[in-house]
C-alpha cells in the first residue's frame, strides 16, 4: 500500500537482557593522565570562576573593550584607562553621566565628593538615582552614587564623601566648630586629590572649582573641567605644569619644534605645560556667584541632553590624553587640526571643547596659561616641597586675594560684614585667626 502506513508491515522484536551486576568500586579505566602531584588519576577542573556572576560580568566588560583593540584600534592601551583613579567633584547631572561613561571604559576606581542630598527633581536627569532615594529628606548624593555604581557593576571600587568644598566669597564664621570643620574639609580634599590620578570638576558654581584647581595644579594632577550653560557647554583639560627641575633638554621632541615650522597660527602647537586653566581668562578673583539671586536663578537650567554630551566628551578627552605618549603634556589640538593626521589612535587631543547645541556645533579653541592666574600661577601652586618646608596644609584667608603665605596656599575673598580675617592652617600648629575691624 503506497502512501499509507499499516501495522502489518512492521516487524516486532522481543529482546531479553541479562541482569547486570553493579559494583560500588570504581571500574578500571584507561586514559588516566598525571595530575599536579605527578600521580595517575582523574583531572579536576575548578569552574567556580566561570560560574560566578560577578566574574562573568567583569570578563564581559573587559571583552567588550578588548574587541576595540582586536578589531579597530590595535594600539589602544586599555591598561592605562582601566587602572586610572578618578575623583569626581560633584555628583549631580554631570557627575552621574561622567561616572557611567567611566564605567563603560572599564575604569575600576571612582570616588565621589558632594555635600547635597537627592531631591525629587534629580532622578529624571541624574541616572544614578531613583525615586526611593528622595524619600525621608533624600540620601546624600555622594554615598548614593557610589552605592549605585557597585550595584551596576560589582567589580568597581566606588566610594563617596559627603563633604563641603570651601569656596571664595562664601563666608566662614569664626566659631571653633566651623573653623575646625573647614580645616578638615581642606585636608580631606588635599588627600583625595593626592591619591587620585584624574580630577573631574563637575560642580554647579564657578567658585567651587577654585580650591580643587589650585591643589590639583600644585600636585600636577590631570584636571578635566566641564561646565554647562543653557544650550552651551565647555569641556577642557587644565595645563599640566612641568616639574621645576625639568629643563629644556628633558622636554619631548615635539615641544622643541619651532612654531613657524608647524603652522602660522599664534595658538598652534601649544604644549600641555603652557595651556591655561578654567580661571586663566578671569580679570577678577572668583567670588560668590549666587549672591542676590532668587532660588530659581540659583538652579542650573540647561537643555536635558547637554549634560549627557558634556559628560561623555569629558571622559573621552581624558582617555585621549591618557593614550597620548606625552600624557598631560601633549600639544593641544585645535579646530585647524581636524584635517591633519591625529596624534593618537583615538584622534585629536584638544585643550577645550566648546559646544553650541542650538547650532549642533563644536569648536576646539586653545588658550595660554596666565602667569598671574588666581588658580594655576606659580606663586599659588609652588608646593611646600619646592619651598623646602614641611607644612603641606592650606592656609585659608577670609580677606582679599593677596600674596600667598610661605607655608602653602590661599583661599581668597571670603568676606564678612565687619571683619576680614586670615586663618592659617599649619601642619605643626593649631588654627590661628587674626581679625581687624575697618580694614
Amino acid at each position: 500500500m503506497q502512501g499509507t502506513r499499516d501495522v502489518a508491515h512492521s516487524i516486532i522484536f522481543e529482546v531479553k537482557l541479562p541482569e547486570m551486576a553493579f559494583s560500588p568500586d570504581c571500574p578500571k579505566a584507561v586514559g588516566w593522565e598525571k595530575n599536579q602531584k605527578g600521580g595517575m588519576g582523574p583531572r579536576m577542573v575548578n569552574l567556580s570562576g566561570c560560574m560566578d556572576p560577578k566574574r562573568l560580568a567583569e570578563s564581559s566588560v573587559d571583552l567588550n573593550l578588548k574587541l576595540m583593540c582586536w578589531r579597530l584600534v590595535p594600539t589602544l592601551d586599555l591598561d592605562k584607562v582601566v587602572s586610572v583613579k578618578c575623583l569626581l567633584l560633584g555628583a549631580g547631572t554631570l557627575g552621574c553621566n561622567v561616572a557611567r561613561t567611566l564605567m563603560g571604559w572599564g575604569v575600576r576606581h571612582v570616588t565621589f565628593v558632594d555635600n547635597a542630598k537627592i531631591s525629587y527633581s534629580n532622578p529624571v536627569r541624574q541616572p544614578l538615582y531613583e525615586f526611593e532615594d528622595c524619600l525621608a529628606g533624600g540620601k546624600p548624593k555622594a554615598l548614593a552614587a557610589a552605592e549605585r555604581l557597585q550595584k551596576i557593576f560589582p567589580g568597581v571600587n566606588a566610594s563617596g564623601f559627603n563633604m563641603s568644598i570651601p569656596m571664595p566669597g562664601h563666608p566662614v564664621n569664626f566659631s571653633d566648630v566651623t573653623l575646625e570643620q573647614a580645616r578638615r574639609d581642606v585636608e580631606q580634599l588635599e588627600q583625595l586629590i593626592e591619591s587620585h590620578d584624574v580630577i573631574f570638576l563637575l560642580m554647579d558654581t564657578r567658585e567651587s572649582r577654585w580650591l580643587p584647581a589650585v591643589i590639583a595644579a600644585s600636585k600636577r594632577k590631570l584636571v578635566i573641567n566641564a561646565a554647562l550653560g543653557f544650550d552651551t557647554f565647555v569641556v577642557m583639560r587644565h595645563g599640566l605644569k612641568k616639574p621645576k627641575q625639568q629643563g629644556a633638554g628633558d622636554l619631548c621632541p615635539s615641544h622643541l619644534m619651532a612654531p613657524a615650522d608647524l603652522g602660522s597660527s599664534l595658538f598652534a602647537n601649544i604644549p600641555g605645560y603652557k595651556l591655561g586653566c578654567y580661571f586663566c581668562n578671569d580679570v577678577v578673583a572668583p567670588g560668590d556667584s549666587t549672591r542676590d539671586r532668587t532660588l530659581d536663578q540659583q538652579c542650573t537650567v540647561s537643555r536635558p541632553g547637554l549634560a549627557v554630551i558634556a559628560g561623555a566628551l569629558a571622559v573621552e578627552l581624558m582617555v585621549s590624553v591618557l593614550q597620548h605618549p606625552e600624557g598631560g603634556y601633549a600639544i593641544a589640538s585645535s579646530s585647524d587640526d581636524r584635517m591633519n593626521e591625529p596624534p593618537t589612535s583615538l584622534g585629536l587631543v584638544p585643550h577645550q571643547i566648546r559646544g553650541f547645541l542650538s547650532r549642533f556645533d563644536n569648536v576646539l579653541p586653545v588658550s595660554l596659561a596666565f602667569d598671574k592666574c588666581t588658580a594655576c600661577s606659580p606663586k599659588l601652586t609652588l608646593r611646600p616641597s619646592d619651598q623646602q618646608q614641611k607644612s603641606s596644609c592650606f592656609p585659608v584667608t577670609c580677606g582679599r586675594l593677596s600674596t600667598p603665605f610661605p607655608s602653602g596656599f590661599l583661599l581668597p575673598a571670603m568676606k564678612t560684614r565687619k571683619y576680614r580675617a586670615a586663618i592659617f592652617f599649619s601642619g605643626s600648629t593649631d588654627c590661628q585667626a587674626r581679625s581687624a575691624s575697618g580694614h
